[in-house]
């Protein structure tokens, strides 16, 4: 008796798809848990906590200014940006 050597290679496909089975399972773990957490992290513009979005802020128009008000760029780039957004 050769105790399981000789059935021509069932044995392998067998746990080829075990493995794949826990493959998925483990991804599917994953994608919970991302699905989970993103899901508690509220509603937002995809995790971006920097800024709230309040209804009537004009946001790039602002973010213009403060980058006017630290110094990043000038008042020529200023109004460039502000004639750009139709303001």
């Amino acid at each position: 008796m050769m105790w399981g050597w000789g059935h021509g290679g069932g044995d392998w496909f067998a746990m080829g798809i075990m493995m794949f089975f826990w493959v998925l399972v483990i991804v599917g773990v994953v994608l919970l848990i991302v699905w989970v957490v993103r899901a508690a992290s509220g509603p937002g513009d995809g995790g971006y906590q920097g800024r709230s979005r309040e209804p009537g802020r004009d946001s790039a128009l602002e973010i213009a200014r403060e980058r006017l008000a630290r110094g990043e760029i000038d008042p020529e780039e200023y109004e460039r940006i502000k004639n750009a957004l139709g303001r």
